[in-house]
Parts: C-alpha cells; sequence; structure tokens
C-alpha cells in the first residue's frame, strides 16, 4: 500500500517548499557520508536483528563486537580513522558491507532534516558528497524526499 500521507515543513505547504521540484542524487562511492569525521550510525533492536543475521552472527556476538551505547541510544561502532566499521574501500570506491541491511539512517541520505533546511544547506552538504551535485543523477521526487526526511530513524 502507498504512502499517501506527506508530511512537510509546518510552516510551508509542499508547493513552497525549495525542493518540490525534486532533487537529484545517485551514489559515487565515494565513502564520504560513511567516514572522515566522527558520528554515529543509529541503530534500532531491527536494524541490530537484520545486520546480525545479514552475517550469520548470534545477535549477541554482533552486538558486542559492533554495537556502542551512546547517550541512551545504539550507534555502529567506527574505526579508528572514523570511517564506519562495515566501510570497505579498494581501488577507488568505497562500498558497504551490509548494503542490503544497512541501518534506516544509511538510507535515508542525503535527505536528511538538516541537509533540507535550505539551499545553502544543501550545498554544504553537497560540498563533501559529489552524488547531490551530479546533474545526471537521478531525480528523486518531493513525496520520496519527504518519507526519507520524515522517518522516524533519519537525522533531524
Amino acid at each position: 500500500m502507498a504512502d499517501t500521507h506527506l508530511p512537510i515543513h509546518p510552516e510551508a505547504p509542499a508547493s513552497d517548499l525549495w525542493y518540490s521540484d525534486g532533487l537529484r542524487f545517485k551514489c559515487t562511492q565515494c565513502g564520504n557520508c560513511c567516514g572522515g569525521g566522527p558520528g554515529y550510525v543509529w541503530l534500532t533492536l531491527e536494524d541490530m536483528t537484520r545486520i546480525a543475521g545479514f552475517l550469520k552472527m548470534p545477535f549477541d556476538d554482533f552486538t558486542r563486537k559492533f554495537v556502542r551505547k551512546v547517550k541512551g541510544a545504539y550507534s555502529l561502532v567506527e574505526r579508528a580513522n572514523f570511517d564506519c566499521i562495515f566501510l570497505q574501500r579498494a581501488d577507488g570506491k568505497a562500498t558497504c558491507g551490509i548494503y542490503p541491511v544497512r541501518p534506516m539512517q544509511c538510507r535515508t541520505w542525503p535527505f536528511w532534516e538538516m541537509n533540507l533546511q535550505t539551499p545553502a544547506a544543501w550545498t554544504h552538504a553537497a560540498s563533501r558528497c559529489p552524488g547531490m551535485c551530479d546533474l545526471d543523477a537521478p531525480k528523486y521526487p518531493l513525496a520520496h524526499i519527504e518519507k526519507c526526511r520524515t522517518h522516524p530513524e533519519s537525522p533531524d
């Protein structure tokens, strides 16, 4: 069943949002969204269960090895260089070792609230993400953008 509810910024009708005509994005496998600075990849119990199953690991082993508790919530651990523990770099490309079951936070990139506040915020995020600047990238419609932006596990 399609999600017909389209949450929007309360101060603006959908047609007035600066991105109402859609936004372009295509992953270039640069890895910038998955590393480079300290951060958190927040996890739900469902995320952890899915990832542990994908890795064919008992849940407790998975959480001991790959999960940390931060501020009462759970996040994937990072490598010493701040890359996500599942980021794999080879031949100038970055790939996700758990891509089919990646956390929702990762699935909603780059359509996060902080990136959609203003065109300047989008441009700032795009300065680290070449896929947000690609004029040949697929254009995502407002409904998809808003579904990502308002998802409970999408960062504020």
